[in-house]
């Protein structure tokens, strides 16, 4: 088989693949447009889902099977080359530890006032004040996975409260209470922290809005680890704005990179981080076995073999 690899960082080590597959030929590029040129006798794609073209499909006439880096792959059914018999899968199931450790990063940094910690930092300011702590705090989880499941399961280490929302499963590991989307408002009023990783799609775009927002206590957090269309931008800086809610962790946004001029860059009650949740400095040797799974698959012509199947 003939491979192409595009990658700019460190999500997969080419080498590493060289070694396990010495009888493929694997190509690996910077960018989609770099691999066109070289990809006409390629069957197989690795990439993560958004630096793939739809230029880099349409040069692939021979392609079998795109090998998704990442867990979401809501960018490559935009690649109007993508042949309906092509095999898709995506890297979920390896993402649990940044994830759930960047949403503790926001959970601790918020309720404690780290920003705050700083500003006095930068002023020289030496001041005190009693610090909050997370056990008996309530996290809503809102869409249950494997993420969510390590979320969870580091929320019951800190002795917190976990309460689930989703309409696929009524229990599941490190969860208290799990409740159906239909009651998210009731769940929002009991939470200290919502804690969104919930997959964008039609239902649920905007599902965390002004009617959540106002259901919310004054106190408690929202931490965005999904995408950014999940939560009504507009609406959560009016509540973050009037107060209506304390602050926010986001990680994902509506246009990213988030412009210099967007509102949330001067606001005292959020952090920002820049799409980094899903990365490590690990990723390579996480998601290593699930490439190398699939392709054995793929080349003993077992594909209903593969893990982590989207196509």
């Amino acid at each position: 088989m003939e491979i192409i690899i595009v990658e700019r960082e460190r999500h997969i080590i080419p080498d590493d693949l060289r070694a396990l597959f010495p009888q493929h030929k694997i190509q690996a590029f910077k960018t989609a447009a770099e691999a066109v040129p070289h990809a006409g006798e390629a069957q197989v794609l690795i990439a993560l889902a958004h630096n793939v073209s739809d230029e880099l499909i349409a040069a692939m006439p021979k392609l079998r099977y795109v090998c998704s880096l990442s867990a979401g792959v809501d960018h490559l059914w935009t690649c109007k080359s993508l042949k309906p018999s092509v095999r898709v899968t995506n890297g979920r199931g390896i993402h649990g530890p940044q994830m759930a450790e960047l949403a503790f990063l926001f959970m601790i940094g918020l309720s404690r006032n780290y920003l705050r910690m700083e500003d006095n930092r930068s002023d020289h300011v030496w001041e005190r004040w009693a610090q909050p702590v997370l056990v008996g705090k309530t996290a809503l989880i809102v869409g249950i996975g494997a993420i969510s499941e390590a979320v969870a399961a580091r929320c019951k280490a800190f002795e917190m409260n976990v309460v689930g929302v989703s309409d696929a499963r009524t229990q599941s590991p490190g969860f208290d209470k799990i409740v159906p989307r239909a009651k998210l408002l009731e769940a929002a009023a009991a939470c200290d922290f919502m804690i969104v990783l919930v997959p964008l799609d039609e239902r649920t775009h905007h599902m965390i809005n002004a009617d959540v927002f106002k259901a919310m206590p004054k106190s408690s957090f929202v931490i965005n680890l999904a995408r950014g269309d999940v939560i009504d931008e507009d609406a959560m800086i009016a509540a973050l704005q009037s107060g209506e809610i304390a602050g926010a962790g986001l990680d994902v946004f509506h246009t990213e990179p988030l412009p210099k001029d967007h509102p949330f860059w001067g606001m005292k009650n959020v952090m920002i981080s820049p799409r980094i949740g899903g990365m490590s400095d690990i990723y390579d040797k996480q998601i290593l076995p699930v490439v190398e799974h699939n392709l054995i698959c793929l080349q003993d012509g077992r594909l209903d073999d593969m893990r982590n199947i989207v196509r």
